[in-house]
């Protein structure tokens, strides 16, 4: 029965999502253990690593909001994450470039969510920057909700007249 269901809709396809909470745990992982807060690690021109704490939204917006703020985008996460799930539920496989969008964006929100549950703050520490300015610091999980929304609004946009 859930063969059928993972076959039929695409549900099968959270293995994206699941692919992308690893990495992005696991990266998160090694550079809160190898980086010391707010000090960038150069890599090459233009990217350092510099751990960071966010406790806003993605990219560090409002991240010197309410405490209570954290809870906020934690259940908001929580709320897209389900909402995704039963439209995946729902949606014929043939939707590609939907389906890999809204995988994505599972997989970041509920990256970022378990550092909210299980830290009270998300881990960042990509730093990309042109001269002396800098992007605001963020994650893979930041990366993959980035691109996941580009892929469903390139689907709205362009494949879905």
């Amino acid at each position: 029965m859930f063969k059928k269901i993972f076959q039929a809709t695409s549900l099968g396809l959270l293995w994206i999502s699941i692919v992308v909470f690893l990495v992005d745990w696991g990266s998160k992982s090694l550079a809160n253990t190898h980086l010391s807060p707010y000090v960038p690690q150069p890599i090459f021109p233009s990217f350092n690593l510099t751990l960071a704490y966010n406790t806003g939204a993605a990219f560090s917006f409002l991240d010197n909001a309410s405490p209570w703020s954290n809870l906020l985008f934690g259940a908001i996460a929580l709320g897209v994450s389900g909402v995704i799930l039963v439209w995946l539920a729902r949606l014929p496989r043939s939707e590609k470039c939907l389906n890999i969008g809204l995988t994505l964006i599972l997989g970041g929100a509920l990256g970022n969510l378990w550092d909210r549950f299980r830290y009270a703050h998300v881990i960042d520490f990509i730093d990309l920057y042109v001269g002396a300015w800098h992007w605001p610091v963020f994650n893979v999980a930041d990366l993959a909700v980035s691109l996941g929304a580009f892929l469903v609004v390139w689907y709205w946009i362009h494949i879905k007249k």
